[in-house]
């Protein structure tokens, strides 16, 4: 493993040394590449290995593309690859809960607020009451939330969307929340999904209750991008050495971060909602977004 005591992370592949094929016992890698991104899946099979990576059993599925900041040019294909990776993970479809997790108010915690906005939410016209042109559409059910965090609300995130899937029991809960990263060359570069839930904060050291089947007894995706390094880690990356223990700890984030989450948020929503709605085209999504 190639995480070190002075990285703070929560993205799978940099557990590991990417020029190595050796991998702990209970832990496989799979690459593969599209004309826009490369793709690193991490599945973890066995509950031991997952305990001394701190993840839990699962697919952690990396898609690395060139800065989320720009105007990319293959947006569609971009979005086409996301969603698909999206819906491998999905056992079903039939009402997905878009949980935005995070505080809109920090701009690098902003990712799940900002893309809970743009998710097209259709539980309230779904169903046998819907015009006829809205019943051609055949929609599939989508609710969304924005959790907010517990410093403004007094409420645990996954004590809201726990209340709310006991409510409308949606048959899996998306849950989009801002990462922390150990390389910083992933900074607003690279998105994480996963099956096997989250916990809100733990890459900056906040771990807070987790979101995950065991939890909501129902598949919980993770999609998630670094918005933030720590200094150490970025001392550590460079030096190779232990940070001097008198170097105070700081968060870093990109220069052009209110570019990179507004953009970000746009892919990430539109690539949700190609998932949710996959018989609406791609201007319709647009439209409605």
């Amino acid at each position: 493993m190639s995480v070190s005591k002075y990285s703070r992370t929560d993205l799978a592949v940099e557990m590991f040394d990417p020029d190595s094929d050796k991998l702990p016992k209970g832990i496989k890698r799979k690459l593969r590449k599209s004309t826009v991104c490369e793709i690193t899946e991490i599945i973890v099979t066995d509950d031991m290995a997952g305990f001394r990576i701190g993840k839990g059993k699962g697919r952690y599925i990396t898609i690395e593309t060139d800065r989320l900041s720009a105007h990319p040019e293959d947006f569609a294909e971009q979005s086409m690859n996301i969603a698909d990776e999206i819906s491998s993970l999905i056992p079903d479809k039939g009402h997905i809960l878009v949980a935005g997790l995070g505080n809109e108010s920090i701009t690098p915690d902003a990712l799940g607020p900002k893309v809970a906005q743009r998710i097209i939410a259709t539980r309230h016209i779904a169903g046998d009451n819907v015009g006829a042109e809205l019943a051609e559409l055949d929609l599939n059910m989508v609710s969304v939330l924005s959790t907010g965090v517990m410093g403004q609300t007094g409420i645990e995130s996954s004590e809201l969307v726990k209340a709310i899937c006991e409510k409308i029991k949606p048959t899996c809960v998306i849950a989009v929340d801002a990462l922390a990263c150990s390389d910083i060359s992933r900074l607003g570069t690279t998105i994480q999904l996963s099956d096997s839930g989250i916990s809100p904060g733990s890459g900056v050291q906040n771990r807070r209750k987790e979101l995950s089947r065991e939890t909501l007894g129902i598949p919980v995706i993770a999609v998630g991008v670094p918005t933030v390094v720590d200094m150490h880690s970025i001392v550590h990356s460079i030096t190779g050495s232990p940070p001097d223990k008198h170097l105070p700890n700081m968060m870093v984030t990109p220069r052009d971060i209110d570019k990179m989450i507004d953009r970000t948020a746009h892919l990430l929503a539109f690539s949700i909602n190609r998932t949710a709605q996959p018989k609406l085209s791609d201007e319709d999504i647009l439209s409605l977004m």
